[in-house]
């Protein structure tokens, strides 16, 4: 049976700058880069930056929740780096004592993605 998940392929149109806002902007750990690859570790899980091998695989990807300790602060220091957000930090559920809050942005590729933080209170 499945373990756990091991690497997240991400399609984009454009490698280098897509590597820039993987490692600069969100600030992951580059592995290793190829003409049509990019690879970064983040705790044991890896993102596969990708050209698309054909077109059935030339689509944006799925929605990749980045946990951060402090929202309001991860927000504040990625849109100082020129990322608009599609949204402020908000609460979506509160599981007994802890407190569930995202905030969704969007890549250089068009790509969905979000922030999340799960908060005891």
């Amino acid at each position: 049976m499945i373990q756990q998940v091991r690497q997240i392929g991400i399609p984009v149109k454009d490698v280098k700058r897509a590597t820039a806002f993987y490692g600069e902007t969100l600030g992951l750990q580059l592995l290793f880069e190829t003409e049509n690859m990019a690879f970064f570790e983040q705790n044991g899980l890896r993102l596969m930056l990708t050209l698309p091998e054909n077109e059935s695989f030339d689509h944006p990807g799925s929605v990749i929740y980045f946990s951060v300790e402090d929202i309001e602060e991860a927000y504040q220091k990625i849109e100082d780096k020129g990322i608009s957000f599609l949204d402020q930090p908000h609460l979506v559920a509160k599981m007994n004592e802890t407190e569930t809050w995202m905030t969704f942005f969007k890549d250089t590729e068009g790509n969905t993605h979000a922030l999340m933080s799960e908060v005891s209170v």
